[in-house]
């Protein structure tokens, strides 16, 4: 798998691993939540953030995004991969691409998760990432630079 930035050409494959994943762990796609999916450019990349494709035999499988928020910290977001490609370093690859663009370009970032997700939830701690709440459900975790 090799790690490129997001181009429009690219739309339909990321909405379908996105949501592919979302449904494989029981989440159905939500118009408001899932917004981002419809204008990658104006949600990430127009804003100072970036976002990135896994991509093998020329189809994505894999994706990372950063938001740039208030205060110059951003939110790793989007951290998905297809489940074929899962447990092989894929998805910490996809996340590193994100994170190191955020240690580059934000003083801090911010991600939330569900706390099903064992394995992300690991890989945050070991990257640098300290619990600061549950709340709604989700797990929210922050790493300044």
């Amino acid at each position: 798998m090799i790690i490129q930035m997001y181009d429009d050409s690219r739309m339909d494959e990321v909405r379908e691993v996105v949501l592919g994943v979302l449904l494989e762990h029981g989440f159905e796609y939500d118009r408001l939540k899932d917004a981002d999916l419809k204008d990658i450019n104006s949600y990430y990349l127009s804003k100072d953030g970036a976002f990135f494709v896994g991509i093998d035999n020329g189809r994505v499988v894999g994706t990372a995004g950063v938001r740039k928020l208030e205060e110059n910290m951003c939110e790793i977001r989007r951290i998905y991969l297809k489940k074929e490609y899962r447990g092989k370093g894929n998805g910490e690859k996809l996340f590193l691409a994100a994170l190191n663009f955020a240690e580059k370009n934000c003083a801090g970032a911010l991600l939330k998760t569900d706390p099903a997700l064992k394995k992300a939830i690991n890989m945050y701690l070991k990257h640098g990432f300290s619990f600061v709440m549950k709340k709604d459900g989700y797990m929210y975790f922050e790493k300044r630079f």
